[in-house]
């Protein structure tokens, strides 16, 4: 894989994996999950699992990465967390291995911090956070404001308040999603304000557009 420009590296794990009274029905439901990401958002290495509770992926670009590593949070089973760490810098082929190419390079040593460092601030008062971003340059303060804000939004939501962003995101209208939920559409209009979906939306739609 080309070195430069510099990618997007995200390393993934499953939050309290080993709690999970059946862990091989655990991982389908999550790589059933991850599978709807990879058809939605464009990869160079999409979602997928590596050892034990660990999944990777790699993305031409930041914008791409944020908005695979929400939809990602979305569509997980309702009471299933993960952890997302985000690494930019170079992937390089280093050999061969068992499943594939041995890749290394800054994307993944930043990402290893950066996941590292969700978990770290997992156990603290910001237990909330669930996604972090290491680049080691002056962009991470602000993509992990960013970051900050969009975690705790996201943990604070109900199931169907995250079903309703989830679908918000992917293009459904209202009226559709008043349809699936079997409510009302200003019931819809009413849970997107009040759980904050909207503000997600408006700033997945601003960094969408800046990366054009």
């Amino acid at each position: 894989m080309d070195s430069s420009p510099p990618l997007t590296a995200v390393i993934i794990d499953i939050s309290k994996s080993r709690s999970h009274a059946d862990r091989a029905a655990l991982q389908r439901e999550i790589e059933t999950a991850f599978g709807r990401v990879n058809s939605e958002v464009p990869a160079l290495q999409p979602i997928a699992p590596t050892v034990s509770d660990e999944f990777q992926a790699v993305y031409a670009d930041l914008a791409l990465t944020l908005r695979a590593t929400l939809l990602a949070r979305l569509v997980l089973p309702e009471g299933i967390e993960c952890r997302f760490g985000i690494g930019r810098g170079d992937v390089v082929i280093v050999g061969s291995g068992v499943v594939g190419a041995v890749q290394d390079g800054s994307a993944w040593w930043t990402a290893r911090k950066a996941i590292d460092e969700a978990r770290q601030h997992q156990y603290s008062k910001l237990g909330f956070v669930r996604t972090w971003y290491n680049a080691e340059s002056p962009e991470d303060a602000l993509v992990n404001a960013y970051l900050l804000a969009r975690d705790q939004i996201v943990g604070g939501m109900n199931p169907r308040a995250r079903r309703l962003l989830l679908g918000q995101l992917l293009g459904s209208t209202q009226a559709q999603l008043a349809l699936d939920e079997g409510i009302s559409q200003s019931a819809v209009s009413q849970n997107l304000s009040r759980s904050g979906a909207n503000a997600i939306v408006a700033g997945a739609a601003l960094i969408a557009k800046d990366a054009r």
